[in-house]
């Protein structure tokens, strides 16, 4: 069955406000997560295995983007209850493995995720220093594989974004696991 792969979107649209908690028992906004030049809101889920393939290369981005200031923070937004592993307590175990040094936080009302528009997780939007869509898309080309290897498509953008304003014009639509959408 193929995975579900972001559309080609529109940039150049305001990062939707959010305030969710955070599994450092801290509230964690829109504006406490961006840093001077940019903000880059990642979609994650635990037990999805394109996270799990790209959860290292994901924590050492986010850590080389924070010095160009680019702030990060991940929106967990599945439904836990039928996907116990994406479970708050689950989420702390998750970032501490990978050593997360960004918010991670969750969006039990799947609000956030749906303001977004997000479809699939891992899945990144990238937004410059006026809070306005610049890049959304995936990490890089490695898939379900940890390719060491594979070209740091967010990376650069991000660091392009962080130095001039925009993001390249080619950018790669995200592929990975849908979102898992609670069932009212």
């Amino acid at each position: 069955m193929p995975k579900p792969v972001t559309s080609p979107v529109a940039l150049g649209w305001p990062a939707a406000s959010f305030d969710l908690p955070g599994i450092d028992g801290r509230r964690h906004t829109t504006d406490s997560a961006r840093g001077p030049k940019g903000l880059l809101v990642m979609f994650l889920a635990n037990h999805c295995p394109y996270v799990r393939a790209v959860a290292a290369k994901i924590a050492r981005d986010t850590d080389a983007l924070a010095p160009l200031g680019i702030g990060s923070i991940a929106i967990m937004s599945n439904d836990a209850i039928s996907y116990p592993e994406d479970s708050f307590d689950n989420m702390k175990r998750f970032a501490a493995e990978h050593r997360f040094n960004f918010p991670y936080v969750v969006d039990e009302s799947q609000d956030v995720a749906r303001a977004y528009d997000a479809v699939c997780t891992p899945e990144f939007f990238g937004f410059d220093a006026n809070l306005t869509l610049a890049y959304r898309g995936r990490l890089d080309a490695s898939g379900r594989s940890p390719d060491p290897n594979a070209r740091r498509e967010l990376f650069e953008a991000m660091v392009q974004v962080a130095r001039t304003g925009r993001a390249p014009v080619e950018q790669t639509p995200a592929i990975g696991c849908s979102i898992k959408w609670r069932r009212w």
